[in-house]
């Protein structure tokens, strides 16, 4: 591994050493594409040799699961003991927590699963520590609350680089870029809207993965490192906030001038709690939700009354299909059709199929064979 580590770290000096312009576009694309692989290649690796161990396969439940990813003692157990009421073993020492710990908290109607796993350390992704095992965990989340404490808000700057190196996307959403492996012809783009990456960059990069022969459409601008990541085929997009604990033991000088600089360096407010006191917990909780996307639906019955009373709780984005599997595993597959009164339709009681996209407040009927 320290190979590639070497191999890494020499290719992103030269990086650093080379200024960026149409002359070396080219050369920085295809070493930025060489980095990715040689990264990708590497915690493919490390999660191999992993192999899963005890603790780390957890079972999803609820409306969304949101993981709590930190160094060891910044207080992630005592996070998820006040955000849940679920007892974690809380020590004074680092590398308490031995396993997942799964933790359920019900806000605004959503339950919401809650994981604390091991803490992150620099090298995770690469397989250091327990990074290996953890990183499976933080890529299936649906949220991660980034955790540090009020003495290391540093921390961040190495949380946020493992990862990214483990092909985890924050607050980004999935560039639109289709790539399709052809037999001959060359590397083909299309673009739709304006580009400002040259086809030689686009190649350099493609070649870096042995891909010589390829149509690609690219809607809207796209960078090289998104191109990279579209090539690689492997990221998740997840969105993701810090969270700075122990507020409680600094002043409210030093807490305003860290939640600042954290603001300005990573273009994301965090919140500033202390989860021993309880302090903003309840902001943390809406926080959380918000950051999830939730939208609610109201079933009804055929030839019932809706309830108006306990919506569904589902992401923005869902379909009838999504809905379906929620209810019962069977409806899928006995599934006939649907009526839907609402934003996501032309007109009231529209019938529509398992793919039709719900929006907020939709009054939903679904139609089975019995």
């Amino acid at each position: 591994m320290a190979g590639i580590e070497d191999e890494i770290r020499a290719l992103e000096e030269e990086i650093q050493r080379t200024p960026y312009n149409k002359a070396t576009a080219k050369h920085i694309g295809r070493v930025k594409a060489k980095i990715a692989r040689l990264k990708d290649e590497a915690v493919q690796r490390a999660m191999k040799s992993a192999g899963g161990g005890e603790g780390y396969s957890v079972k999803k439940s609820g409306d969304a699961t949101v993981v709590l990813v930190g160094f060891p003692s910044t207080g992630k157990s005592t996070l998820l003991n006040t955000l849940t009421g679920t007892k974690s073993e809380v020590a004074a020492y680092a590398f308490t927590t031995l396993t997942v710990v799964p933790g359920a908290m019900e806000h605004r109607g959503a339950k919401i699963q809650i994981l604390d796993i091991p803490g992150l350390i620099a090298g995770a992704a690469m397989g250091k520590g327990r990074g290996k095992e953890v990183i499976g965990v933080v890529r299936s989340a649906d949220m991660i609350v980034i955790l540090v404490d009020v003495f290391n808000s540093s921390h961040v700057d190495v949380l946020m680089r493992e990862l990214y190196d483990a092909g985890i996307r924050i607050n980004k959403q999935k560039p639109d870029i289709t790539i399709k492996k052809t037999s001959m012809g060359g590397i083909r783009v299309n673009a739709v809207g304006a580009l400002d990456l040259d086809v030689d960059e686009i190649r350099s990069i493609l070649a870096e993965n042995k891909m010589m022969n390829a149509d690609i459409l690219i809607r809207g601008n796209a960078t090289q490192d998104e191109v990279i990541d579209a090539m690689l085929a492997n990221r998740v997009y997840i969105p993701a906030f810090i969270a700075v604990n122990k507020v409680d033991l600094i002043d409210e000088k030093n807490s305003d001038a860290i939640a600042t600089n954290l603001n300005e360096r990573f273009l994301m407010k965090p919140e500033m709690i202390s989860a021993h006191t309880g302090f903003h917990m309840a902001e943390m909780k809406d926080r959380i939700y918000d950051s999830l996307g939730f939208m609610r639906v109201y079933l009804k019955p055929q030839s019932e009354a809706a309830d108006l009373e306990e919506p569904l709780i589902i992401r923005q984005g869902s379909t009838v299909e999504d809905v379906c599997r929620k209810l019962h595993r069977d409806f899928v597959d006995r599934f006939r059709y649907a009526r839907v009164w609402g934003h996501s339709v032309k007109h009231p009681g529209q019938r529509v199929g398992l793919t039709h996209r719900l929006k907020e407040g939709d009054l939903l009927t679904i139609i089975i064979e019995h």
